[in-house]
């Protein structure tokens, strides 16, 4: 019989965990079909239960039930196949031999689960209005949809409305596994809510993690330390710093060419984005929040965004920003911050692995160190995060066997972080020799806490000396970080993992949001509006172009004219519609 599942039961924003072992629900069936650790199917012959059985049916004359099958990883006898598409894109590396077609998940979803997947056609471009969704809507247009379809959230809307998709209610009931549930809702009701249509649930989204995009500053402690200066508990700290690092030559090559605050020209997103320094005014960006009245608005044209922007202003005229930060993306300035021209930015968790493990080469003494946003009044800060799911994939109606679609999620999911996984499942399957194999894999769902969990695993296995309860993603990652902290191992990389996942690391803010139910998430997850389709590129083109003008010298009163003509070009209609589905949702 299969393994039970164990699984942590997540209760989003707090650190409760309750470790809960499922109860086998074959117990008292004879000959059950189940799945071994590999998902291969076996026979239960219990010999008590099966006299049992016999008994009864000799009683009754009546032949003994059907074994059922194992609904969460049962192989498929004969096998099947199903039709699919793919977007890759040019992160995409095959190992000797192995094609999109033929790799180490399409031979798993054979040899497991006999489910063989045909792709109609696959196409390089996964980013927003690429190739690859160019070709998808050009085949909801024409109706030449294949049985498993994954698409975006506008796409997802369209085929719904056209009444092209199955109904997958009842099948995610019976045949998503306990552990899957439990990753679908590990951000919140907001992903499977995304998803469902009238009370019925019409795709299996694709979920992230929207706590790892949660914005912290960055700060050269090593600077802080020559300098005489204490992390930051106010902005008025952040903003002594800045000018600290601007003037004092941290640096110590006696030239004044060092700047306080990272920026790129894309203002949001990316490295060295504003988005952590404007939430640390109460200003929220490209994002909709709740107004006093429980009214959805938009949060870049809200007064607190002037607030912010006239201080931006004030850092740009001082010298603190780079002066042609208007020109520079984020790769152009993550290169003034591996050439140590740079002592703090505004940023996420990920930061040490690009650029700031490139300063590391460059300068070994440099350290880097994470710290949460701060509040520029006596108001506690929330930082933003976005919505997780990017992607949802859909049966269409009609189509044979759309259980399959939650056994293959469960597999996933299984193989990567259940009770059953190993180290050589998981190198096999997720990441090893050098390949991120896990892309191969077409139909996903990822654990919103994934990361989290290594933080808090990690730092109490470097703590206790035991790893024997870490899965092989925590394992990797504790002995890149103990390797580095005991000295035998001088590779940056290792140091990059440590700043994120060590005690000090980037997940120590994360951890602090969660459990201070700090975090702000989006107020609308839902399909792009009519009015967001026709309308909003050119807002938020017009946005960025405003608020790039006003931090480089043009009046503060400029914000008002551009939140005007905003709610003129199309935002007044945007905000009823959003509001409009806040209120059906």
């Amino acid at each position: 019989m299969r393994k039970p599942f164990k699984w942590t039961a997540v209760l989003l924003m707090t650190f409760i965990f309750v470790f809960v072992t499922a109860c086998s629900s074959g117990n008292n069936n004879n000959n059950k079909n189940t799945s071994d650790s590999t998902g291969n199917e076996q026979t239960n012959t219990s010999t008590n239960t099966a006299d049992t059985d016999n008994s009864a049916n000799a009683n009754t004359n009546e032949p003994a039930p059907a074994a059922e099958p194992d609904p969460y990883f049962g192989k498929y006898d004969p096998p099947i196949n199903i039709t699919s598409v793919r977007v890759i894109n040019d992160t995409f590396k095959f190992m000797e031999g192995q094609t999109i077609d033929n790799n180490m998940w399409t031979q798993a979803l054979q040899e497991k689960l006999g489910i063989t997947v045909k792709y109609d056609w696959v196409v390089s471009g996964d980013q927003p209005g690429g190739q690859g969704e160019q070709k998808m809507n050009v085949s909801i247009a024409s109706g030449d949809l294949p049985a498993f379809i994954p698409v975006n959230a506008k796409q997802l809307k369209q085929l719904q409305e056209a009444d092209e998709l199955e109904d997958l209610t009842a099948i995610y009931e019976k045949y998503a596994s306990p552990f899957l549930k439990e990753i679908l809702n590990q951000d919140g009701p907001a992903a499977l809510a995304s998803a469902t249509f009238g009370g019925k649930l019409m795709a299996i989204p694709n979920t992230g993690s929207s706590m790892d995009g949660a914005g912290m500053i960055w700060i050269r402690k090593d600077w802080l330390d020559k300098l005489g200066l204490q992390p930051p508990q106010s902005m008025a700290d952040v903003l002594a710093i800045s000018e600290a690092f601007t003037k004092q030559d941290p640096d110590g090559n006696g030239k004044a060419d060092s700047y306080g605050i990272a920026m790129n020209k894309d203002l949001y997103g990316g490295f060295a984005d504003i988005t952590g320094l404007l939430n640390s005014y109460h200003a929220y960006p490209k994002t909709w929040i709740k107004d006093a009245s429980g009214n959805l608005v938009y949060g870049s044209i809200q007064p607190e965004m002037k607030t912010a922007l006239a201080v931006l202003q004030e850092l740009y005229k001082k010298g603190q920003i780079d002066k042609e930060f208007g020109v520079k993306d984020g790769g152009k300035e993550a290169e003034l911050t591996t050439s140590n021209k740079i002592g703090m930015q505004f940023g996420q968790m990920w930061n040490p692995l690009w650029p700031l493990v490139d300063n590391k080469k460059t300068d070994p003494n440099a350290q880097w160190q994470s710290y949460p946003l701060v509040s520029a009044d006596d108001q506690p800060v929330t930082p933003q995060v976005g919505f997780s799911v990017g992607q949802y994939f859909v049966v269409k109606k009609g189509a044979e066997h759309p259980e399959a679609l939650l056994k293959m999620i469960n597999l996933f999911v299984e193989t990567g972080w259940g009770e059953t996984t190993t180290p050589e499942n998981y190198a096999k399957y997720f990441t090893g020799d050098g390949f991120e194999k896990f892309k191969n894999m077409p139909f996903q769902a990822w654990p919103a806490r994934k990361n989290l969990d290594i933080y808090l695993h990690v730092t109490a296995a470097l703590d206790s000396k035991d790893t024997s309860a870490l899965n092989p993603e925590e394992k990797d990652n504790h002995d890149k970080i103990a390797s580095w902290l005991d000295g035998s191992s001088k590779e940056p990389l290792n140091w990059a993992y440590e700043r994120i996942f060590g005690k000090e690391g980037s997940f120590k803010v994360i951890d602090q949001y969660v459990n201070g139910k700090a975090l702000k998430l989006t107020e609308f997850y839902g399909a792009p509006t009519p009015a967001m389709v026709e309308k909003e590129s050119n807002l938020q083109k017009r946005e960025l172009e405003t608020f790039t003008k006003i931090i480089m010298g043009d009046s503060i009163d400029t914000f008002d004219k551009f939140v005007e003509e905003w709610k003129k070009l199309g935002g007044d209609e945007i905000t009823q519609e959003v509001n409009d589905w806040a209120k059906n949702k």
